[in-house]
């Protein structure tokens, strides 16, 4: 097993959150690029009459691209860093949306998009590490939640903007434009204002941390398991929500995105405090069954009212949409923490290879499911995933870096348990029994006296 990944460097607090806004930044612009064809269905449905099924296809070529080269991004971010891999990837990125924006036809759009998401792979592993590598393990789960809103941020962003842009255009396509821009932005601000975290030589490191971490542990193979199977509802949600709710409920394309936005914008809120809640608690690992389990329950729901046509299917589909985001960003800050400061960027690339790979190919398979079968059979399925992630979450190891915080925690409250149960508190001076704490808030007014 790795030791700590990498610790603390020497910049100061603000410097360390004027970085993780960076990598924010740089990733959401990303994700605008990565989601933002799922907020093109309805454009790409009236001007071109692209089926649901292909329009779903569609939106999954960035992730198909992603899985090209996740494993590649992640062994080049081992080797030259996390601030020539954002700069690199933000401005190729930017260069395939423009590209997408000038397509004439559906293959051509689907090509740059193809390009543009092996491009956009290089944010997942390496503004994730960058992070990681300026905070120590008490503070990470909370730096990696606040960086991890990238996600539900960035496609916030696109729903807002990308389907006013698209039905306003043009064509359809002119809505990639918008992520355009931004990765183009974040490109510069990469070159500018990024730090790589200090790390060890590989001539100077300890046979401990260059080992495989995949040998002799299952740890990371189930964290690869659990995320990926997580993916799955939310991949439904980003690319189907809007479509939805503009079929189902009337909703205006402009109203769609913003219930789209206000979903997004919870799931960032929320991804912060369950980052916060796992440095509490000592585990990336336990918070994440919750949200497997949270999940199935939501999914459920949702597969039922919409059933029924009751109106609560709303509510509980941005429901779903925030449940969806909330486990990703604890499930890199565990991969980083596991595999080590040699094996972090080829980990996360695995994981997020996995991850695209679900996201890739559930799109097309429920837009022919929802075709054939409508939505609530969809959704039911799409409840299946996290039903089986729950189980295989390893929620029985911690990593190195909190193995003695989390011994040292458990060793305090046995001895306070201790200390109640013999009468005597922690420091050692006698507990008050019940009588003597009743005859004490006697005198202090706060319990009648007994009747004489």
């Amino acid at each position: 097993m790795p030791t700590d990944p990498i610790g603390p460097g020497t910049l100061s607090m603000s410097r360390r959150w004027a970085t993780v806004v960076v990598s924010l930044l740089v990733t959401a612009s990303a994700f605008v690029f990565i989601n933002g064809v799922a907020f093109l269905i309805p454009a790409l449905e009236d001007d071109l009459g692209t089926p649901l099924g292909e329009a779903g296809l569609l939106s999954s070529m960035p992730s198909f691209g992603m899985v090209a080269t996740l494993i590649l991004w992640g062994w080049l971010l081992d080797r030259v860093g996390e601030r020539v891999v954002l700069t690199v990837g933000s401005a190729l990125t930017a260069g395939a949306a423009y590209g997408a924006t000038t397509a004439h036809s559906v293959v051509a759009f689907g090509a740059w998009l193809f390009v543009g998401g092996m491009a956009a792979a290089s944010c997942n592993s390496a503004g994730g590490r960058l992070v990681s590598g300026w905070f120590p393990p008490e503070q990470r789960g909370l730096a990696m939640g606040v960086r991890q809103t990238a996600q539900p941020l960035g496609i916030a962003m696109g729903a807002l903007v990308i389907p006013v842009l698209a039905e306003h255009a043009r064509s359809a396509t002119s809505g990639m434009i918008f992520p355009a821009v931004l990765c183009a932005g974040a490109a510069v601000l990469s070159a500018v204002a990024i730090n790589d975290p200090p790390r060890k030589e590989r001539a100077d490191a300890t046979e401990q941390e260059l080992a495989n971490p995949y040998r002799g542990s299952m740890v990371l193979r189930r964290i690869h398991a659990v995320s990926a199977l997580l993916t799955v509802p939310q991949t439904l949600t980003v690319t189907f929500m809007l479509i939805w709710l503009i079929a189902n409920y009337r909703c205006s394309i402009f109203a769609a995105g913003c219930v789209v936005t206000v979903s997004q914008v919870l799931g960032a809120v929320g991804r912060i405090l369950v980052g916060r809640w796992s440095d509490r608690v000592g585990s990336r690992l336990r918070p994440v069954r919750m949200m497997a389990v949270t999940a199935v329950v939501t999914l459920t729901a949702l597969a039922i009212a919409d059933y029924l046509h009751l109106l609560v299917a709303v509510p509980l589909m941005v429901a779903v949409a925030i449940v969806a985001v909330l486990d990703n960003g604890l499930e890199s800050t565990a991969i980083t923490e596991y595999a080590g400061p040699f094996w972090s960027g080829r980990s996360l690339g695995l994981q997020n290879t996995y991850q695209r790979l679900m996201a890739a190919g559930a799109p097309p398979v429920l837009g022919d499911l929802i075709t054939g079968s409508g939505y609530p059979l969809a959704f039911a399925i799409c409840g299946l995933f996290p039903l089986l992630a729950a189980p295989l979450v390893p929620t029985d190891t911690l990593p190195p870096g909190l193995e003695t915080r989390a011994r040292t925690q458990s060793f305090r409250r046995l001895r306070r348990w201790i200390a109640f149960q013999s009468g005597d508190w922690p420091d050692g001076t006698p507990r008050p029994g019940p009588l003597a704490r009743r005859q004490r808030l006697r005198r202090r007014g706060k319990v009648a006296a007994p009747p004489t």
